[in-house]
């Protein structure tokens, strides 16, 4: 039944406005009267009633002109008083709703400003009024504080839905601040997929077109079975990119869509590495677990980056993938020693993304991340990823992960250009 009061009600704003000032009215008369009734002297009767009902009619006004309603009803209840009633809170009805409505819709400084007014004038019509001269309490007290604590009450309404409207607005910007962080980070998650399938796949593209184009006339045999092997290379580029680029579109049927790579396409990969000069060998430590999705496709991602520096920027043609497992972990290195350094590149504004990249896809499932020189020459890429399943997405916290400061990633990717060059 409430609810459909509530329902009423919104829609017919009119109405209940009326309806509220009519039961004013009645409430204010009814005061009067009673007022009426038990003063020794009675005042008239319909200066009262005509008061009452100017008052009421002003609070009409009281949202949008809260200091003229306040205004014209304040008049009119030291006009009660100035008859001769008692200004009980019954009589000062309008008075002390208009006063509400003023603390309510106007600041702080407005509020009481207009309420210290509001009061001196009911001190006023007590003390020059005719009811009740020998009651200081009644005549001059009781209506200054009535008004007083209708401003405070209206006060703290006003202070309530402040403070709601600012929650509502902090709230507001948190959940716009959250979806702008989300963007943010789909963003990088889909540069990191794109940067890794491109970079990956036309860099051993790359190294086969050259390595043909270095052997065609001495050894026509080796460059023809290299170019031959050159439209896989491109081909699993395009699923791969497809793949990624399609998880964008909306309309795209997920049943068309290759899934996602993981350690299972590692043969594939050496295969691919292999077509570009680069012999790489896979050694695997303790008893292989199945993985997760997403530590699956983070395991190969990071393989497939290193490897991919190791092929554009080292000077040796080997390199060395260990997958070690524990109960709790996953270890991942790929390494390569240095037969003959080249020189380092100059660093530049254009220096790449490959360790950044691998160090956030380590971090993001919890894992360490590691990347330098070797003792004994080479360049080494190490990870740790969880796989107890606890993995949230904040890193762990162990000493490896700890101690890499920012300068250290920057020395990092300074020391991998010694032997392998700006990152992709």
């Amino acid at each position: 039944m409430s609810t459909n009061w509530q329902r009423r009600a919104a829609t017919r704003p009119k109405a209940v406005e009326a309806a509220k000032l009519v039961l004013l009215f009645a409430l204010t008369v009814a005061g009067v009267l009673l007022t009426r009734a038990v003063l020794p002297e009675r005042p008239a009767l319909w200066p009262g009633l005509l008061l009452s009902a100017v008052a009421c009619g002003a609070l009409h006004r009281r949202r949008s002109r809260p200091l003229q309603a306040l205004a014209v009803a304040l008049l009119c209840t030291m006009g009660l008083g100035a008859v001769g009633y008692l200004l009980t809170p019954g009589v000062m009805g309008p008075l002390l709703v208009a006063q509400y409505a003023t603390s309510v819709h106007t600041p702080r400084r407005t509020t009481w400003n207009s309420a210290l007014a509001a009061a001196a004038g009911m001190v006023g019509a007590g003390l020059f009024g005719k009811a009740f001269h020998g009651s200081l309490i009644l005549a001059v007290v009781n209506p200054a504080a009535w008004v007083l604590l209708s401003a405070a009450f209206g006060s703290y309404i006003r202070v309530r839905r402040e403070y709601a409207a600012a929650r509502a607005e902090h709230a507001a910007r948190e959940r716009e601040e959250e979806a702008r962080h989300r963007v943010i980070q789909e963003r990088m998650r889909i540069a990191r997929e794109l940067h890794d399938v491109v970079a990956h796949h036309l860099t051993l593209a790359d190294a086969q077109a050259a390595t043909a184009a270095h052997l065609s006339r001495t050894h026509p045999e080796q460059a023809f079975d290299i170019i031959g092997k050159l439209p896989g290379t491109t081909a699993a580029a395009l699923r791969e990119l497809k793949a990624t680029v399609g998880l964008l579109r909306e309309d795209t049927d997920t049943a068309d869509l290759a899934p996602a790579p993981g350690l299972r396409q590692l043969p594939e990969l050496v295969d691919a590495c292999s077509a570009a000069g680069l012999q790489v060998t896979v050694a695997v430590e303790g008893q292989a677990r199945r993985l997760t999705p997403v530590l699956d496709l983070t395991a190969y991602r990071i393989i497939q980056e290193a490897l991919t520096n190791v092929t554009k920027h080292a000077a040796t043609r080997t390199a060395q993938v260990r997958l070690s497992y524990t109960p709790d972990h996953l270890t991942l290195t790929v390494s390569n020693d240095t037969a003959a350094e080249s020189p380092a590149p100059a660093r530049g504004p254009g220096g790449g993304f490959g360790l950044l990249g691998m160090r956030e896809r380590a971090t993001a499932v919890g894992g360490t991340f590691h990347a330098g020189r070797r003792p004994h020459g080479g360049f080494e890429v190490a990870c740790t990823l969880p796989l107890d399943g606890h993995a949230d997405g904040h890193p762990a916290a162990d000493d490896d992960s700890r101690d890499h400061s920012p300068d250290e990633s920057h020395d990092e990717r300074h020391d991998s250009r010694h032997d392998e060059g700006p990152a992709t």
